[in-house]
């Protein structure tokens, strides 16, 4: 009978294999990252606050089984249980939480860990519903969907301001209002990290940082070279999407263990979630302008050494609707690369593959990348390259590149530093029992 059972479930695919366990984070992160993509193209905080609590419930799940790593939010010891189990269990249970429309989905995954009946089975599905309960408790009212009032300032130099004819968005509309008053993950509140302010503009760094971004940011740029457009145009995927393929590869390359590839993409996914908070925090404190404003305002900015171009264009031509300082896409990528770099080593050389990506905005239509892919030396160098990519597109300073890179290694840092460390670290601020 059992050997029936058996059988009908790998019609609905392969059981997760004991030779790679580690299969078994790495096909629910796609599953799920598919799902949240298909919803609202990553554009909510709802897709990676549901990857980042399925890991951490299912990095919790393995490690009540068999306690290697500090747990985040269940505590408790449970042994004796089928690992894999466990983890897809827990993963069941928040992606049907988060997506119930995909329920059937969720059921075939759930179906690829192969039943071992009795008592072990069923602490292990009680293990993974415990260790998903404790994690969803642990998020109750951090208000990923609040919404704040923006009003716009009077206009000056510096002066974040709308620009709806370039961003294609209703008149009034700013991204994100509520980004930065969101509860992190890892950090103890949003502004924990937030950075300093951006340059006078009426100074060296900042009349640099405008000639630059007017220069190798625009559309006919004659001075920015053909692998700086590359560059500009095949960065511009999403994190939560590129670096969980980047993961998903890597883990499955180097054959990480099974609690080590858990704890990674827990880690990953607080990080660049927290990345978004606390970048969003800064932005909206500064309220800075964005390089498409600032060279159809130079006239008016009180900087002598700025000119005005009302006919310039970014590379994309597309700007985002928030202000500009720092740059969340710089901050997210160097968390989510400091977070990758502890698992695989700073220097380790690396190939990340982009397929495709917005032409314009968000529902502008996707571009193929040629080639897809880029190679590394270290992830410290993807992570700035990921950074200055934003110039070369056109929209944003480097100041506000540079700023977003150290904020994001600051927020994997952290998290790397207080949450998931091995069993019994010293750190004060590691959850432990």
């Amino acid at each position: 009978m059992k050997m029936v059972v058996v059988l009908a479930l790998l019609v609905q695919g392969v059981a997760w294999s004991a030779d790679r366990p580690a299969d078994v984070v790495v096909e629910w992160n796609q599953q799920l990252l598919a799902a949240a993509e298909a919803e609202d193209g990553f554009l909510t905080l709802k897709g990676v606050r549901a990857v980042a609590m399925m890991h951490l419930a299912m990095h919790d799940a393995l490690n009540a089984a068999q306690r290697e790593y500090a747990p985040y939010a269940l505590k408790k010891r449970v042994p004796g249980v089928d690992p894999i189990a466990a983890a897809s269990q827990a993963a069941y249970e928040i992606a049907l939480n988060q997506y119930p429309k995909q329920a059937t989905r969720w059921q075939q995954l759930l179906a690829r860990t192969e039943p071992g009946g009795g008592v072990v089975e069923k602490r292990a599905v009680e293990l993974g519903k415990a260790a998903a309960a404790a994690v969803l408790d642990s998020r109750k009212d951090d208000q990923w969907e609040q919404k704040a009032e923006y009003r716009f300032h009077p206009m000056g130099p510096g002066v974040y301001a709308e620009f709806r004819e370039h961003s294609g968005t209703p008149q009034g509309f700013v991204f994100g209002t509520g980004w930065g008053t969101v509860k992190p993950f890892a950090l103890t509140r949003a502004d924990q990290f937030r950075v300093g302010p951006p340059p006078a503009i009426d100074s060296p760094e900042y009349t640099a940082a405008f000639a630059e971004v007017k220069d190798v940011g625009s559309f006919a740029s004659r001075t920015r070279t053909a692998d700086q457009s590359h560059l500009a145009m095949w960065w511009k995927e999403f994190v939560e999407a590129s670096h969980n393929r980047l993961a998903r590869e890597l883990v499955r390359r180097d054959r990480v263990e099974l609690r080590r590839a858990a704890r990674l993409f827990a880690l990953l996914n607080m990080s660049i979630f927290d990345g978004y908070v606390s970048s969003f925090d800064s932005k909206f404190f500064y309220n800075h302008w964005r390089p498409y404003t600032a060279i159809h305002w130079a006239d008016k900015d009180g900087n002598a050494a700025t000119e005005l171009d009302m006919q310039w264009d970014n590379l994309h031509r597309h700007t985002y609707a928030f202000p500009s300082y720092p740059s969340a896409h710089g901050t997210v990528c160097g968390a989510a690369m400091t977070v990758m770099a502890d698992t695989f080593g700073e220097q380790r050389k690396f190939t990340m593959e982009i397929p495709e990506v917005d032409k314009a905005g968000p529902m502008s239509g996707k571009i193929k990348m040629d080639p897809p892919t880029r190679s590394f030396e270290s992830f410290q160098q993807a992570a700035m390259e990921c950074a200055l990519s934003r110039v070369y597109l056109g929209i944003h300073f480097r100041y506000d590149s540079l700023a977003g890179n150290q904020l994001g290694n600051n927020v994997g840092r952290y998290a790397l530093e207080r949450y998931l460390g091995p069993a019994g670290g010293a750190s004060a601020g590691l959850r432990s029992e």
